[in-house]
């Protein structure tokens, strides 16, 4: 099997998550004691998160294109950045790298298509949801429209990750908000929604099957990574959108 990078530790806690899934996905695949071969870069999430607070998307996108580059220098064959938010600055990334970048939004926005789905709702990090980088390229790449909460909700949902999720606190409160968010979405126009932030799936269980499909960015992208450690072609096809100027 080739080499796959991790940048990770944003949080630990997906981290975690993403570890587990490329290993129990390659068992189920190959069997036995079968593992994914993994490299994995991870920050101190305290520097990351208070360099998002300072909006300073520079300095952040210079730290994981250099962990990148160390990542490739060290033998790994693709990169896969552990953390929707950080997808902002998955430019620079592939850019300072000769090896692809396997972004979280094209796992969404293929696995969206498969559902059929025109629009949808969006739950994230502030940044996530109020920047425009995810947005864009749902819609410029996929057609898909995206809706995102009301202001306040978006800060609720945006506290419930910072303050419960990424330090493995689980509220049934928060869950239970965090459903009616989804309920308004969907009243909204939306035709599904994306947890998009990597520990919301600690919290809101997804569906594939209710013509409302629930998507846990995490777990689709852990699957699209598997795809690429079991098929070069398939990495060579998804990835070169990020190699463009």
């Amino acid at each position: 099997m080739k080499l796959l990078g991790l940048l990770g530790g944003m949080s630990c806690e997906s981290s975690a998550i993403y570890y587990r899934g490329l290993n129990h996905g390659i068992r189920a695949i190959r069997g036995g004691l079968s593992s994914a071969p993994l490299l994995m870069w991870s920050f101190d999430f305290a520097e990351i998160a208070a360099a998002q607070e300072r909006q300073a998307w520079d300095l952040l996108a210079d730290k994981l294109a250099s962990a990148a580059k160390k990542l490739e220098e060290a033998g790994a064959e693709a990169i896969l950045i552990c953390s929707n938010t950080m997808h902002k600055v998955a430019p620079a990334i592939a850019s300072s790298v000769a090896i692809p970048v396997l972004h979280i939004v094209d796992a969404i926005g293929e696995r969206l298509q498969l559902h059929g789905c025109t629009s949808v709702g969006l739950l994230g990090s502030s940044y996530t949801m109020e920047q425009s980088f995810y947005r864009e390229h749902l819609k410029e790449n996929y057609g898909i429209r995206v809706f995102t909460p009301e202001p306040e909700q978006r800060e609720l949902i945006n506290r419930i990750i910072f303050s419960e999720l990424c330090q493995g606190i689980v509220k049934n409160s928060s869950r239970d908000y965090s459903v009616r968010v989804i309920d308004d979405l969907q009243h909204a126009g939306a035709s599904g929604v994306v947890l998009g932030c990597t520990e919301i799936g600690m919290l809101i269980q997804p569906q594939d099957d209710r013509g409302f499909p629930i998507l846990d960015s995490t777990a689709v992208h852990v699957a699209y990574a598997l795809d690429w450690l079991e098929s070069h072609e398939h990495s060579t096809q998804n990835t070169q959108s990020l190699k463009k100027p």
